[in-house]
């Protein structure tokens, strides 16, 4: 059997590395020199956890923040930091064509950044309504700062390491594998251990990571002149647009129900007891599914595999819709199944992604620009996540501990049928816009 033409097409960047760049690919092969990449995504998704997930309920519970108001900051501070990302990615460039060396040190001084925000995030030394609500946007700013130029800039470093889409497809896979493995770790400990536990438990791993990265292989420093890089050089590759606008509709599908799903468990489930079990059924999935869509990537192509994984989406949050008070079983095999398609979203749009840089002829130049937009997707999904469930559901009726008809079912639309529509949607685009275009090449 031939390979689909996703893995087998010829890139620029791959045609063009050199020697010492293919003995990098090689190296990536072995589990020390993989895990010396991979170990910082585990201390970043650690963090995004609690940010993403948590944080929505810290605030509205905890401290009593309106949910209207809170999702009017987040979506303001995501909005505001996303905006950074190009400008970040084009450092990143600037850094790299430097060499690994200095990319770190930069990395590093982010880190620090990075788990002070964190710390003072989640501790907020004011009570009022309106001075929580500035202290959040005003330590997200710095959080999101710090940890935006380390993840921006530790993607583009994995970009740069070269490769076909199944070697790109291996090192996104250290880092992503990583990354579940830190998710998995935030999912059961906050409610385990509490927030001041899983904040020296992030700070520690941060600092691993980043020792474990200064010891990884490295890409190599640019040779030529350095050249300043537009940052609308990606938005001149067709197929670049094309896949951002499939990631955008499929990823606000996705941070949906990561933003209302402890909403959904205790007030639709009444299971709060069971979060940990929720989360950590989710995540574990996950991480055991990477492997197993690196496999199918090699059988079907990454945008065939990507395009099943949505439907594994939909087909799992239908049956979502119709849980209600004590469903756990039910629940947690709901999470299983989802755990399973968050490998895919998390492993194949970024190795495509480099498969796009390398086709292009960007490789080994640009990956901090791709990047850089790239995560400002990210974040606009997340922000647009915020801004509009929260406050809609606000809108319907609905608030913390809520247990009207009403309000139950606003929630119930949020978490499950609206994921499922949106879902459809990057589907729908992905096949058009990716695959059926694969199909008509000779």
């Amino acid at each position: 059997m031939s390979e689909p033409a996703s893995l087998s097409a010829n890139t620029n960047g791959a045609s063009a590395n050199t020697p010492g760049d293919h003995r990098v690919m090689n190296a990536l092969v072995g589990w020390r020199a993989g895990l010396g990449y991979g170990a910082l995504g585990l201390p970043l998704a650690f963090v995004a956890l609690p940010l993403y997930v948590v944080l929505p309920n810290h605030y509205a519970t905890h401290f009593g923040v309106p949910l209207a108001a809170l999702g009017g900051v987040l979506l303001g501070a995501r909005l505001l930091d996303a905006v950074a990302d190009p400008l970040i990615g084009r450092a990143a460039d600037g850094w790299l064509a430097a060499g690994a060396q200095r990319t770190w040190w930069v990395m590093a001084m982010a880190a620090m950044l990075l788990a002070i925000g964190f710390a003072a995030l989640f501790f907020p030394q004011v009570s009022s309504t309106p001075a929580l609500l500035a202290w959040c946007a005003g330590t997200l700013a710095v959080t999101y700062m710090g940890y935006s130029v380390v993840t921006v800039a530790h993607q583009s470093w994995g970009a740069r390491l070269g490769g076909d889409a199944r070697q790109q497809a291996r090192v996104v896979a250290w880092r992503e594998g990583m990354a579940l493995a830190g998710v998995l770790i935030a999912s059961v400990m906050p409610s385990l251990a509490g927030m001041a536990v899983t904040t020296i438990v992030f700070v520690a791993l941060l600092l691993a990571g980043m020792l474990w990265l200064r010891a990884a292989t490295r890409p190599a420093a640019s040779s030529g002149p350095r050249q300043q890089v537009s940052l609308a050089l990606p938005f001149a590759t067709p197929a670049f647009r094309r896949l951002l606008a499939v990631y955008l509709v499929n990823g606000i599908a996705s941070a949906v129900p990561a933003t209302l799903v402890l909403f959904f468990i205790r007030d639709r489930l009444q299971a709060p007891a069971y979060e940990a079990l929720f989360l950590a059924s989710y995540f574990a999935v996950g991480a055991i599914s990477i492997p197993l869509w690196v496999r199918a990537v090699h059988r079907v192509g990454l945008e065939r595999a990507w395009l099943a994984s949505m439907g594994l989406a939909i087909a799992v949050f239908v049956w979502a819709s119709g849980l209600g008070a004590g469903d756990v079983t039910a629940f947690t095999v709901v999470c299983a199944l989802s755990g399973f398609g968050l490998g895919a979203d998390l492993t194949l749009p970024s190795a495509i992604l480099a498969g796009v840089i390398q086709r292009a002829g960007h490789g080994a130049q640009s990956e901090g620009a791709y990047f850089g937009w790239w995560h400002f997707a990210t974040k606009l999904n997340l922000a647009l996540a915020a801004g509009i469930a929260l406050p809609a559901l606000s809108w319907f009726g609905y608030s913390p501990d809520s247990r009207s008809p009403q309000a139950l079912t606003a929630l119930t639309a949020a978490y499950c049928v609206l994921p499922c529509v949106l879902k459809l949607a990057a589907a729908a685009l992905l096949y058009s816009l990716l695959i059926r275009p694969l199909r008509e090449t000779p």
